[in-house]
């Protein structure tokens, strides 16, 4: 089956046409589970690729450790689906060194995640692809990211790899798109918070209901929002969160959030695509 896809196309229009893939058509869409005869093949058509990244992090007493890599990990799955772009590896370790004081974090420094950056993208840079489209569901990503695609194009350069000029990175915060922000006020209100928020738990519990968690949450929660090193977090935020009440997620606000995101990040690849 062949559907085209333009970044002025309705989304319900691309939606439609998404819901006629059969399961193994999605499951092509994963760089993991392609061949390189079918990379190979892709190339004739796009030259972008989606790569979900978050990170492997405490998020308070019900937040699951893999939170940020599992929220966007299913949309960029989503985004792929709806505009049949090829997605890559989870990369579900990034840099949350602050967090590494509660049991279970997993932390990489900001010039190893440059370096896995960079190595990833000169990869697939070397075999064709132009268009890098990330996205994060990690706060603690965002600068590390940004310096990274600054030493992908230099790197890149130097190396004298073919169409160097013409790669193109960005970074995408799923939890920052407008519609997903807005509900999360009018859901959540001050209660949002900025870790272990009730909109990512509840994207999680909507991806993996059968491993939502229940624990006593203390009625006061520090709204400081200073980060500094992992032992002055941990005594700052003794459990974890940071001005949130995940207490207040459901799977049913996760379909939400997950919707909304997939239909922004949609467009918003398409018209990266563009560029």
């Amino acid at each position: 089956m062949s559907v085209s896809f333009y970044p002025n196309q309705p989304y319900s229009l691309l939606c439609h046409a998404t819901q006629k893939l059969t399961y193994n058509e999605r499951l092509k869409m994963l760089l993991h589970l392609s061949t390189w005869l079918e990379v190979e093949s892709y190339l004739q058509r796009s030259r972008g690729i989606i790569f979900p990244i978050g990170s492997t992090e405490q998020h308070g007493p019900t937040g699951l450790i893999g939170t940020d890599a599992i929220c966007a990990e299913a949309i960029a799955q989503g985004v792929g689906d709806v505009t049949q772009a090829l997605v890559g590896p989870t990369i579900n370790v990034g840099m949350a060194l602050h967090h590494t004081a509660f049991p279970g974090s997993i932390s990489l420094r900001p010039s190893t995640l440059i370096l896995l950056i960079r190595d990833h993208i000169t990869s697939l840079a070397k075999a064709g692809f132009t268009h890098f489209f990330f996205i994060n569901g990690h706060g603690g990503n965002v600068a590390t990211l940004k310096a990274a695609f600054s030493e992908v194009y230099d790197s890149l350069a130097d190396l004298n790899v073919p169409n160097a000029d013409q790669v193109r990175c960005q970074i995408n915060n799923w939890y920052m798109g407008s519609s997903v922000y807005k509900l999360a006020k009018e859901l959540y209100g001050n209660q949002e918070g900025s870790h272990a928020t009730p909109s990512e738990v509840a994207l999680t519990q909507y991806v993996y209901p059968q491993a939502i968690k229940q624990a006593l949450l203390s009625e006061k929660v520090s709204q400081d929002y200073r980060i500094y090193g992992a032992a002055d977090f941990r005594r700052r935020y003794p459990d974890g969160r940071m001005g949130s009440n995940p207490a207040l997620a459901t799977p049913e606000h996760g379909k939400q959030f997950y919707e909304l995101a997939v239909k922004e990040l949609s467009h918003a690849y398409l018209e990266f695509l563009a560029e």
